[in-house]
C-alpha cells in the first residue's frame, strides 16, 4: 500500500473526512474515546463510507507510526450515482453498459478489469462498498490510468441496484459457472448488465436469481476456471463482436 493513500491520527482524519476528501475505507480501533468516534460519526452522517472496528494490532500493521486509534484509506476518484450515468446514456440515445463486479476484494484484479471495461466501452463499474478492493494508487496503476476514464459507481446494496437496473431496461447478465448455456448463445445487443463474482465465491445467489441470463464461458481445458479479469475480457468482447 502506498503511504499516499493512508492518513492517519484523530485531527488528520477529521480534516480530511471535513474537507469532503473521498474516504475509501475507515478502521477505527475497538474501544476508542466515544468523543471521539461521534465526532466522526457526526461529520459522516450523510456518506457512504465502510468503517471497520478492528484491534490495535492491525493499525499497527499498516503504520508504525502514531495514528491514535485511527487510519483512512483515501481514494483517487470520485464515485458517481449509478442512476445518474443510466440517464446520460438514454439521453444520449446510447445503450449502456454496465459491470456489476461482486465481492472481488483483490485490487490487481480490479486494476485489470477496469482497463478491459474501459478499451471495451463500459459506461460504469458497480461495486459494493463492502466486501470489495479499496480503490488506490496500487489499483490505478494495475488499470494502466483505466480507473481515471471509467465512471466508479459504489453502492451500500448490489442486489437493489441490480433491480433498478433491470426495471430501467437493462438486460441483466450473470456470468457464472451454474449455467448450461454459454457466453455465445444469447443477444448482447440493448441495453446490458454483466454481472461477474469473485473466482472464490462466485455470484451471490440473490444476484443470480434477478438476472434475465445465466452464462457460463466454455472450458476445454483440465482447469475448471478463469482468473475472473480474464472472464471479463472473454465476456465484454462477445458483446463487442456482436454489436459490430
Amino acid at each position: 500500500m502506498n503511504n499516499q493513500d493512508i492518513i492517519f491520527g484523530t485531527r488528520p482524519v477529521l480534516e480530511a473526512i471535513k474537507s469532503g476528501k473521498s474516504i475509501e475505507k475507515l478502521f477505527i480501533q475497538k474501544n476508542l474515546s466515544k468523543e471521539i468516534f461521534n465526532e466522526i460519526k457526526k461529520n459522516l452522517s450523510n456518506r457512504n463510507v465502510n468503517i471497520s472496528f478492528v484491534p490495535k494490532e492491525k493499525l499497527n500493521r499498516i503504520t508504525k507510526k502514531n495514528h491514535q486509534g485511527i487510519i483512512c484509506y483515501i481514494s483517487p476518484i470520485i464515485y458517481q450515482p449509478p442512476n445518474e450515468i443510466i440517464r446520460r446514456c438514454y439521453e444520449s440515445g446510447k445503450d449502456p453498459i454496465i459491470l456489476i463486479l461482486d465481492r472481488i476484494t483483490d485490487t490487481r484484479n480490479f486494476g485489470a478489469i477496469t482497463r478491459v471495461a474501459e478499451a471495451s466501452g463500459v459506461d460504469a463499474i458497480i461495486i459494493p462498498d463492502k466486501e470489495s478492493a479499496l480503490i488506490t494508487s496500487e489499483a490505478v496503476k494495475s488499470s494502466a490510468g483505466a480507473i481515471n476514464y471509467v465512471p466508479i459507481c459504489k453502492v451500500k446494496s448490489l442486489k437493489k441496484i441490480t433491480q433498478e437496473l433491470k426495471d430501467s431496461g437493462l438486460k441483466i447478465i450473470a456470468c457464472t459457472e451454474k449455467s448450461d448455456h454459454d457466453i455465445y448463445s444469447i443477444d448482447y445487443k440493448g441495453p446490458i448488465c454483466i454481472i461477474l463474482g469473485s473466482e472464490k465465491d462466485g455470484i451471490s445467489e440473490n444476484l443470480i436469481e434477478i438476472s434475465h441470463e445465466k452464462v457460463k464461458i466454455p472450458m476445454l481445458g483440465k482447469i475448471d476456471s478463469l482468473n475472473v479479469s480474464s472472464s471479463s475480457a472473454v465476456i465484454l468482447y462477445e458483446l463487442i463482436r456482436q454489436r459490430n
